[in-house]
Parts: structure tokens; sequence; C-alpha cells
């Protein structure tokens, strides 16, 4: 099986960029990513597109932080493509890191969806979509939640699980908690941490990972939870009766970005490299074998296949997008606020 993907990935590879100029066999494109999926990525894109463009391909892992920071250690060097999820990718644009795209050089940058193409001011685009909303067991919570203001439901009490502040999804809470009782929570930070505060009495744990969140489910001390979409299967696994909920306002959306440092080695090869990985063939087969949402509108998937993700024209539309702007700029003063009515 691993061979047959293998052929019809690079099959397709040379089809996509039969024109392009053939790349020197001495070329090096080192790629900054987090590892995850490693022999999957390896089948579908490392594989075909190695042998696509006759250069070596090679990595560094790590989480967002880790990577990000030896980026700027490096003054933007020592990488030729990044992927970041949107909140990091902020920070490094912020900080001069990555390079402004060219749209020219990347043809199929026009197949993705227009959130897609152009996330953060004419800097990478994202190749995948995930989103953050409400999980919840059907079988215990008494009524269907059907938006970000039922967290404050009586019947919700001591059965709600958060995330942590300093995760992904955490400083959303704080600006749904802000959306609860009418304010921006960027411009009124202490209305919206009263009304975090007036959500503690639901909360039994912030989880500070995903395999955290799923094990209360799994022993039932919570009903209901913020979570990233990428964790419901795992969560379903376990405890079959779980649910997304349809939230009237949306659920946020999350994108993972690919970016090109300022001091690149290899821009031209990088440019090659997004331009695969956004292509309708390599988008197919990374949402078909689980590992990445698809961003390219001509994926199609089976109802089995498209459950596990953020997937569709109408999803995507209704999602909510974050200032990660001002979210990075109001972070570090969030976390001490959070940490006091959490009491850690």
């Amino acid at each position: 099986m691993n061979k047959f993907l293998i052929t019809t990935a690079a099959i397709s590879a040379a089809a996509l960029l039969s024109a392009a100029p053939t790349m020197a066999q001495d070329k090096t494109l080192t790629i900054s990513w987090w590892g995850f999926n490693g022999e999957k990525l390896e089948t579908i894109i490392v594989a075909p597109f190695r042998e696509m463009c006759g250069c070596e391909v090679v990595f560094e892992t790590g989480n967002n932080g880790e990577r990000l920071n030896k980026i700027q250690i490096r003054n933007g060097g020592g990488v030729d493509v990044a992927y970041f999820s949107d909140s990091y990718s902020q920070q490094g644009i912020e900080a001069g890191l990555f390079q402004k795209i060219d749209a020219s050089k990347l043809p199929n940058l026009a197949g993705s969806y227009e959130l897609a193409q152009d996330p953060q001011g004419g800097y990478g685009p994202a190749y995948s979509i995930g989103r953050v909303g409400i999980v919840y067991d059907s079988s215990k919570v008494s009524a269907p939640i059907t938006s970000w203001d039922d967290l404050w439901r009586e019947d919700l009490a001591s059965s709600l699980s958060l995330p942590g502040i300093t995760t992904t999804a955490g400083p959303m809470v704080v600006m749904k908690a802000g959306d609860h009782v009418g304010v921006d929570a960027f411009v009124d930070a202490d209305a919206a941490f009263d009304s975090v505060a007036a959500l503690r009495p639901n909360v039994v744990k912030n989880y500070n990972t995903g395999s955290e969140m799923i094990n209360l489910f799994s022993t039932g001390e919570v009903s209901a939870a913020i979570a990233q979409d990428f964790t419901l299967a795992q969560i379903q696994a376990a405890v079959p009766t779980v649910v997304w909920a349809d939230l009237a306002e949306g659920s946020i959306a999350t994108l993972n970005t690919v970016n090109i440092p300022v001091g690149a080695a290899e821009p031209e090869l990088a440019y090659e490299f997004i331009n695969f990985i956004l292509s309708p063939e390599i988008q197919q087969q990374l949402a078909e074998q689980g590992v990445d949402a698809p961003v390219n509108t001509s994926v199609t998937l089976t109802p089995e296949q498209a459950a596990l993700w953020t997937y569709g024209a109408d999803v995507v539309a209704g999602l909510q997008r974050v200032d990660y702007v001002k979210m990075n700029a109001a972070k570090g003063g969030w976390v001490d606020r959070w940490n006091e009515i959490f009491g850690m």
C-alpha cells in the first residue's frame, strides 16, 4: 500500500510541476515543522517531492515556541519553509522573521478557500483549517448546547473543562467571556474577567493537553469542554456519545500556516514545495489519510472522512476569526488574571 501511495503521489507531483525547472542535485530544502504523522507525511509529501525536485529534504522539529525561537535566534535563517499555527506565525511576522509571499509563484493558491489564501496580510497561506468550539456528552447534558453563552448555564455546574490560558484555545475563552457580557475583551478586560469568574462554578479543571481532556471525559469527570476539532475523533473513541456543538455564533477558526523565513537559503525551492502541498492531489491525500483538514475547495470527502475535519464551504464561511495582533499583545496580562481566578 505504501509503495502504491508513493507512486501515485509521485506521478501527481510530476504532472503538477512538469514545467518547473529541474533542481540541482546538491540543493537542500530545510523544513521546520512539528514532526507529527511522520510516516504518512514521508509517503504523501516528502518522498514524491524529493523525487520531483532531485533535492534533499531535511527537518527541524519541535513545538511552535521552540522552533520560532530558533528562527529568531538565527535572525530568520536556518530553514526554508516554516510551519506554524496562526498565533505563532503572527509573532514571527511581527518580529520580521518571514518574507511576504509572491502569490504568482503559487498557482495552486487560487484553489484554496479565500480564508486560507492570505490570512495574515501578505504572508504565508494556510495549508489546513481547524476550529475551536464546544464538545459535550449528549447522554449527560440535559439540553443541546447551541451557543457559547450556554457555557454559563446552571445545569453545567461542576461539569466543564476549559483549556489552560497558555494553550491555543485558552485566550479564546476570555474573548467569549467578554462576548457573553457584551464587551470586547481587548478593550474591557475587567468585565471579561468578571465573566470568566462567573463561569468558575461550572469548571472542574483546566486542561493543558488534548490527552488530559480526553481522560476527563473518559472518567466521567466532565461532560462538556472547549476543544479543538482534531481531538473529536479521539474523544468519541473513548465516549461515543460526545458530539460537536452546532453553535449559533459559529466556531473559531484556527489556521496552520506555512511561511518562508527572511534568511531562507532556497526560497525558490520553498515556493515549489508550498505550491506542491496546496495542490488538489496532495490536499486530498492528506485529508483522506487523517493528517490535515483540506483548504483546497476541490477536495471531496465521504461523510465519515469529513466528520474529522473543518470541511466544506458552509462550515468554513461560518467560522469566526481571531485578531492575533491584539491577542498576542494582551496575552501576558491575561495569564496572571486567569491564574488568580483558577488558583494556579
